[in-house]
């Protein structure tokens, strides 16, 4: 046997291409579509998605994605770009590619493209901090997809998530530190992390489990009572319940209760995105504030913030 060649594969979500009603379409029939994200049964679910869902709201999830574009093109794939190029500067010896699981560059052509490179052993990073199987193992089901068609394949590495990573809650705690810094302590730190159906963590998604993991090493590092900080689910979709307590209505209800200054943070994003930059940035904004509150600011992500980049190189040193 020759030398192990590794190749790094960065997996996120995915985007649209173009803010247009056309491109979130495409977008949202793919991401649909999956199984994993919703696994109502094909002969009801087909006919809603394509029927109703796809022409009622491709036009809105555009404007939105109108609000945020910004001009070397989508948030999300902008930051994970910046991500890629930091990661690829910190690895020289590797070669690092980008792929998403819905819309472009696909995970077959991130995969491909490390196979041009020859690699023997892909470490796959899927940029969700805390496992879904909604989220991660929607890549590695792409992955085993893509593979079926071949006739050899490199060894892989997935990295299932990194809830607990020090140096990802430490990357997190100083990013809250610099926020304080800047605005002031607010009465109330609010984590938003993105929800999923109540059903799958009953049928044993550990999902919300990594998300309170996540929780209690961000406030140990913190050093803060726990009375300055809650947790809570954002972006439920359907007619089913999700995790709770859901952030728009715990945003109004402490509003209400006489919360003046809340700094919230979205530790289960790695990049900015139409979730945290339209949703809790704006749209959460004005429910807290029409509630009675007065201050409120939207903790960014990590993106390609040195210390998430010097994370993700500690993630993969350990298959070297």
């Amino acid at each position: 046997m020759g030398q192990e060649k590794i190749g790094v594969l960065l997996a996120n979500l995915g985007t649209p291409d173009a803010p247009t009603p056309a491109a979130v379409k495409r977008y949202l029939r793919q991401f649909l579509s999956d199984k994993r994200v919703v696994d109502t049964a094909r002969l009801l679910w087909w006919p809603l998605l394509r029927g109703v869902i796809l022409p009622l709201r491709s036009p809105r999830v555009a404007k939105l994605y109108q609000s945020v574009w910004m001009e070397e093109g989508s948030p999300l794939m902008v930051f994970s770009r910046r991500q890629q190029q930091a990661l690829a500067a910190q690895l020289p010896d590797m070669p690092v590619v980008l792929g998403m699981s819905y819309g472009n560059p696909s995970l077959k052509s991130a995969v491909d493209e490390l196979l041009s490179h020859n690699v023997t052993h892909i470490v796959v990073l899927p940029l969700y901090p805390q496992f879904s199987c909604s989220t991660v193992a929607a890549v590695w089901d792409e992955l085993g997809r893509i593979f079926a068609d071949y006739r050899t394949m490199p060894s892989i590495s997935l990295i299932r998530d990194y809830a607990e990573d020090t140096s990802y809650i430490n990357a997190l705690a100083a990013s809250v530190k610099r926020s304080f810094a800047q605005h002031g302590e607010p009465d109330l730190l609010l984590l938003s992390y993105h929800g999923i159906p109540q059903r799958y963590a009953n049928e044993g998604d550990d999902y919300p489990q990594r998300c309170r993991d996540t929780t209690r090493e961000l406030l140990s590092a913190l050093e803060l009572p726990p009375e300055k900080v809650m947790m809570t689910f954002q972006s439920r979709f359907g007619r089913e319940p999700w995790l709770m307590p859901y952030t728009d209505e715990t945003l109004k209800m402490v509003a209400e209760k006489g919360v003046k200054h809340i700094q919230v943070m979205c530790p289960g994003f790695s990049a900015d995105c139409l979730e945290t930059l339209e949703e809790m940035a704006v749209q959460n904004r004005e429910v807290f504030i029409e509630a009675g509150g007065t201050k409120y600011e939207y903790i960014p992500a990590l993106n390609d913030d040195p210390a998430h980049i010097a994370m993700m190189v500690n993630l993969i040193d350990r298959y070297r």
